[in-house]
């Protein structure tokens, strides 16, 4: 790693690039713009976590899906992620009596992936750090951006010094709260929205069996859906789950109302009582892990002429109820990589054709987050959804080639986040129409369901609809 202190600015290269945020998404984008043949300045905030403890209470696992493993194999790295992933192959629904529901998340094979954040960035700095092109700096705080200058104020959080270092073209990938983005947003004619949830998450822990293993199901995504709120539980390489409890900041059953440790765990062993046992630390854990906000955020433009562009979590940070918000991000990365090589270094054009394909697509995700929500916390317990459910796969065995569930158009494929929104939105009109007269597995056979289907079937396009 470099010495800040010793290093050149970085507009003595004529076309070095500066990669404000060496996050996940960070870290591949300064990958990717090495591999054509860019210098390539990267600037974190953060020390480097390869030798820091736990990150921040921020989420530590991750549902990586097709899109993502697609933007790692990219540039070569997949091969290793998926040693430290552990396939999810569906969901396992908990009610409250313990009993279990097992919904898989698409055909035999396709499965979603648990890895740890942290685990996953220290493997992508590694490969940063050994790619010669890339100059990587950490505890690097964004004070100020001159979009005008073009330059950046640095604060060194170790030595407490501040610097200007000039930029030719700055991405702007440092998250949900980026600096880069907030000087965007004092420039002329810049949208910008943020939206909270009424609805905050806190990490938690299920514990590894005595012998080291999981002592639930591994290769699957819990769920303890409860209407108003939910958790969620992901395995963990050494036998543990992390779990997320996702709950309302006030009402009854809130995180205002849960003030002491024997309120904790009186509303957990009525809630959520096949965890309890499972959770040693929850009392522990739940008053000394951060409550931390969901937050939906949209800004345009993500590009000023050909000297900065937004991408992640800093262009739009979306709710985690689709765990699409990293593998987006990624995207990002091969569709920017897709237009490198159509236009090479011709910023303007890629920074003006890869906002116009990512945002309304981005915005579409950013729904279809919010829908999953509701239907993780309030439907996925719900006998007539698990039925629809049921009744929608029958229909995409039948009809391959017109009905692909919502699910798998976001999760395993690389459709357009947007056309899969359109598309999940006709389903649901079809389904609306179709199970008043669908009771039970069986009735979906009768003749005349048969002919209703036949019917939908045939005004519907063929493709992945």
């Amino acid at each position: 790693m470099a010495d800040v202190s010793s290093s050149p600015a970085s507009a003595s290269a004529p076309e070095t690039l500066t990669v404000m945020g060496g996050g996940l998404v960070g870290s591949l984008l300064a990958l990717y713009l090495a591999r054509h043949g860019h210098a390539v300045e990267l600037f974190e905030r953060r020390p480097d976590i390869r030798g820091a403890g736990p990150i921040e209470g921020r989420s530590i696992n991750l549902a990586l899906s097709d899109r993502g493993w697609r933007a790692l194999e990219g540039v070569g790295i997949a091969e290793a992620v998926r040693e430290v992933a552990i396939p999810m192959h569906g969901r396992i629904m908990h009610d409250t009596q313990g009993g279990l529901t097992f919904q898989p998340y698409g055909q035999a094979g396709q499965s979603i992936y648990s890895v740890s954040r942290a685990g996953l960035n220290r493997r992508m700095l590694d490969l940063v750090e050994r790619e010669p092109a890339i100059r990587l700096y950490f505890n690097q705080q964004c004070r100020r951006v001159d979009v005008k200058r073009q330059e950046l104020e640095l604060l060194d959080t170790a030595t407490q010094q501040s610097r200007v270092v000039s930029y030719q073209h700055l991405f702007g990938v440092d998250g949900a709260f980026s600096a880069v983005r907030s000087a965007l947003q004092r420039t002329d004619r810049f949208n910008y929205s943020q939206e909270f949830l009424d609805y905050g998450y806190k990490e938690l822990t299920i514990e590894a069996a005595p012998d080291g293993q999981w002592p639930i199901e591994k290769n699957a995504l819990h769920i303890w859906p409860r209407g108003q709120y939910m958790m969620i539980a992901l395995p963990n390489l050494d036998g543990s789950f992390n779990c997320t409890l996702f709950f309302p900041y006030e009402g009854p059953d809130s995180f205002a109302t849960l003030q002491t440790p024997e309120q904790v765990l009186a509303f957990f062993q009525r809630v959520f009582p096949d965890a309890v046992p499972l959770m040693p630390n929850l009392q522990t854990e739940f008053f000394e892990n951060p409550t931390s906000s969901l937050v939906t955020i949209r800004c345009f433009p993500w590009a000023v002429h050909d000297q900065v562009l937004l991408l992640g979590d800093a262009a739009h940070a979306i709710v985690p109820f689709y765990g699409q918000g990293m593998n987006a991000g990624f995207e990002d990365c091969t569709i920017l990589n897709e237009l490198l090589h159509r236009h090479g270094p011709n910023w303007a054009e890629v920074f003006r054709e890869f906002e116009a394909q990512r945002k309304p697509n981005t915005d579409a995700m950013a729904n279809l987050a919010v829908y999953n929500f509701q239907e993780m916390r309030d439907r996925v317990a719900d006998p007539r959804f698990l039925l629809q459910k049921k009744i929608e796969s029958k229909l995409s065995a039948q009809y391959p080639d017109k009905w692909l569930p919502l699910y798998s158009q976001v999760t395993f494929s690389s459709l357009p986040y947007a056309e899969a929104w359109a598309n999940g939105q006709a389903q649901e009109s079809i389904m609306q129409r179709l199970m008043p007269h669908i009771q039970s597995e069986e009735d979906y056979q009768r003749p005349e369901v048969q002919q209703l289907v036949a019917a939908e079937m045939a005004r519907r396009p063929t493709g992945p609809r």
